[in-house]
């Protein structure tokens, strides 16, 4: 009979005691929980796998595949759906030892790392090149590139670059059965069949763990204008995006909404003085980026400054200094804050439909919330641009199951045709959720692939599909 201590002890005879550690108090709590989701500690972790390189990897997911043993993938463990949380028997590979800049290559644009590289580090490696990494969230020193493509993570900067699959161009990743795929490619331009690169990117390591990437970069803006500005409803918001995109073009890299309630509980709710006065009706915080700091400061103060004498804008606080401009990313970046007790616990939501949609979709969630659980506070928010909402349903105190909660918002967005998960992916927390933006046809394939990549089901159980 198989042991789990026998596990670790084969693991480790195969790959070195340095790379695999039994599971113990000193390691179970950080293996059982990512930012929101805290898994059971009774699973039965088997073993933590630490490899250092691919051909590690290819050595753990064959031994595994080879006994039947399930394989849990984990990186920064700053996902929202419980992506990397175990939730059976099995052996958790770390990434985080795997953590090298392998190259930046100006010329290319391109930016090559180890799946263990947190998004922070490539970044700032880019810089170092004069060069930009677009993707940018809440949790950048300590998510990792792997996490993020297996998420197929969003963020602050979609409207103009795109999610992480806009931004890999090539990808190393392991089968369940050991098989290396190498796909590291610079080339934008490769039409050569199916692009397999995309089976990993968004598949939660439900298919393979990717181990390495390369990245795309972009020129480093020379000029960065932040402002917040105040409208009287949605269709202000509308009407402000509208101007944004016309006077701002491809500079727009931000337009983010805060609802009252979320802007309030952002500023004074965290001892915050508010950038403009409480009481509007929505407060959108706008970003530009572009080369020219003089010529773009004055677009920006004369797009925004046309919007109010046109009655758009009712107020408006316009960024002098970087200092300035981290001040009101402060108010937008406030989820970070909440677990501090001014929202927490909270049932999140992360949803989508077309970007016009999203003010009626916001008012029927909070009319339904209200009339059915009128002791719930729910606040909103969102990259409205791209068409991705976000509530948060403080749960403090009350006893309202979360599953009823969940079947009415998604309900709503399904009636829409929206995705129930914009940016966060599905893990576990949404899987029996995922009928509501997949249609039968759809899971069906998605079956049918992981089958065809996975046949023993070893990747990541339970996640996904």
């Amino acid at each position: 009979m198989t042991t789990d201590s026998s596990i670790y002890a084969q693991l480790a005879a195969l790959l070195g005691a340095d790379l695999v550690q039994p599971i113990d108090a000193s390691n179970l709590d950080r293996l059982t929980h990512d930012y929101c989701v805290i898994g059971r500690k009774d699973v039965g972790v088997l073993a933590l796998v630490l490899p250092r390189t691919t051909e590690q990897v290819s050595q753990a997911l064959k031994f595994c595949n080879d006994r039947g043993i399930a394989v849990v993938p984990q990186g920064g463990m700053t996902g929202l759906a419980g992506g990397a949380v175990p939730i059976g028997p099995s052996v958790a590979i770390s990434m985080e030892r795997m953590r090298a800049v392998i190259e930046v290559d100006v010329a290319a644009a391109t930016i090559t790392v180890e799946a263990g590289v947190a998004m922070e580090t490539v970044q700032k490696a880019a810089d170092a090149a004069d060069l930009f990494y677009p993707l940018d969230l809440g949790g950048r020193g300590t998510c990792q590139v792997g996490g993020n493509i297996s998420t197929n993570a969003g963020g602050n900067r979609v409207l103009r670059f795109g999610m992480a699959r806009d931004l890999v161009l090539g990808i190393e990743a392991v089968l369940a059965d050991g098989t290396v795929i190498d796909s590291l490619r610079k080339v934008i331009k490769n039409n050569t069949g199916y692009d397999l690169r995309q089976l990993f990117i968004g598949a939660e390591g439900t298919l393979g763990i990717v181990t390495k990437a390369v990245l795309k970069l972009y020129p480093k803006a020379k000029s960065v204008c932040t402002g917040i500005c105040a409208v009287d409803d949605y269709a202000g918001v509308l009407d402000l995006l509208r101007r944004a995109r016309t006077g701002f073009a491809s500079q727009l890299t931000a337009f983010e909404v805060m609802w009252p309630a979320f802007y309030e509980m952002g500023t004074v709710g965290l001892g915050r003085k508010p950038p403009i006065d409480l009481g509007q009706g929505a407060y959108v915080l706008i970003e530009t980026q572009g080369t020219d700091p003089a010529v773009d400061q004055e677009r920006y103060e004369s797009v925004i400054g046309a919007a109010m004498e046109a009655g758009i804008v009712k107020d408006a606080v316009v960024a002098q200094s970087q200092r300035e401009a981290t001040v009101l990313w402060d108010v937008r970046d406030s989820p970070g804050e909440w677990s501090k007790g001014v929202h927490w616990p909270q049932l999140g939501f992360d949803v989508s439909v077309p970007t016009g949609e999203i003010g009626p979709l916001a008012d029927e969630i909070g009319d339904m919330l209200k009339n059915t659980w009128p002791q719930l506070k729910a606040v909103f928010f969102g990259h409205v641009a791209d068409g991705n909402l976000h509530v948060s349903v403080r749960m403090s105190g009350h006893d309202v199951p979360e599953l009823d909660i969940e079947k009415a918002v998604y309900g709503i967005v399904a009636q829409r045709r929206g995705s129930i998960s914009a940016e966060h992916g599905i893990g576990s927390l949404k899987r029996e959720f995922l009928h509501f933006s997949r249609s039968p046809a759809e899971l069906a394939l998605m079956r049918a692939i992981k089958k065809a990549m996975d046949p023993k089901g070893i990747m990541n159980p339970g996640k996904v599909i």
